[in-house]
């Protein structure tokens, strides 16, 4: 399985991403692994998922979700709990 994801980081950011395992990338982002935007913004916490059966489909999701407003992406979070 194929996840997109959405942090919400410690300074009110959203951060988009894509993975095969939410507990383990959500755990490298806090350890300051994860991706350089999540580095210096920890600790970081799961606000939204979406599980997808392939990759093209997940990043393609992604790429819509980080193109969403702050307003829209806070629309999103509203219509769905991770």
């Amino acid at each position: 399985m194929h996840y997109v994801y959405m942090l919400k980081c410690a300074d009110g950011t959203y951060y988009t991403g894509w993975t095969t395992d939410i507990e383990k990338r959500l755990r490298t982002h806090n350890e300051g692994e994860g991706a350089k935007y999540t580095r210096s913004r920890r600790p970081v916490e799961l606000v939204y998922s979406e599980q997808f059966e392939d990759k093209s489909s997940a990043l393609k999701r992604e790429c819509a979700i980080k193109a969403l407003s702050r307003s829209q992406k806070e629309a999103l979070l509203q219509s769905k709990t991770p």
